[in-house]
């Protein structure tokens, strides 16, 4: 008795556990799906709002806008091209890795450029900008070379295997026509038994005429006989 007790209470610590680590595991993936739902919703307001600054407002707070649309745009997009080939691919995913640290050369940037557009010193603003505009250069032209080769990449991998396919077709295609070469074969059989086959009907009609020719001769042979005047 004391036995099923201790087994009834253990089994019910058990499940008390399991069911915590499931509320636990829950919570945590709706807490994540929150934030990457709120992280998206902010990114998609702030690039709104940058499209709208880069172009309604002019002078350096409108090229800021650009600058810090521009860093996104390129970065993002890399990420994109480089995350739906890195799974199979291994040097894909060392050029994500690299990725990272580049964005986080990104995120300096735009930080700085925040500052920036707050800055209230437009001397010091203009000094600045000269910087900002080489470093988003740098920085937009190297996940724009990532992005290329990615795709350059995938567009000869694809290449490649549409070459092997082709030839797998067309490999299969002639073995379906062989029929072709079969009946060929047949033909020139059937050519080359055709004169055999027309040689006894030749030797047959020599035949036939020399027995007439024969007859023909027995025929006057046999009225010169009876006839002999």
């Amino acid at each position: 008795m004391d036995v099923a007790i201790a087994l009834l209470a253990l089994m019910f610590v058990v499940f008390v556990v399991l069911g915590a680590l499931a509320v636990v595991k829950t919570t945590r993936a709706v807490k994540r799906g929150v934030e990457r739902t709120v992280a998206d919703t902010r990114r998609s307001v702030t690039e709104a709002s940058l499209k709208v600054r880069s172009a309604a407002q002019p002078g350096a707070l409108g090229e800021i806008a650009s600058l810090r649309l521009g860093l996104r745009t390129s970065i993002d997009s890399a990420r994109t091209a480089l995350t739906g080939a890195a799974p199979g691919d291994p040097a894909v995913q060392e050029s994500l890795r690299l990725l990272d640290q580049l964005h986080a050369y990104g995120r300096a940037l735009d930080s700085e450029l925040r500052q920036l557009e707050r800055e209230p010193d437009k001397a010091r603003v203009a000094e600045r900008m000269t910087d900002a505009r080489q470093r988003t250069e740098r920085i937009r032209h190297s996940a724009d070379s990532l992005r290329w080769a990615v795709q350059d990449r995938t567009r000869h991998a694809q290449a490649d295997g549409l070459d092997e396919l082709q030839a797998q077709i067309d490999l299969e295609a002639g073995a379906l026509r062989h029929w072709n070469s079969q009946t060929a074969g047949e033909a020139e059989a059937s050519g080359a038994s055709t004169p055999s086959s027309s040689a006894p009907r030749e030797i047959n009609g020599a035949q036939k005429l020399t027995q007439d020719a024969f007859q023909t001769l027995l025929s006057k042979i046999e009225k010169v006989r009876r006839d002999p005047a």
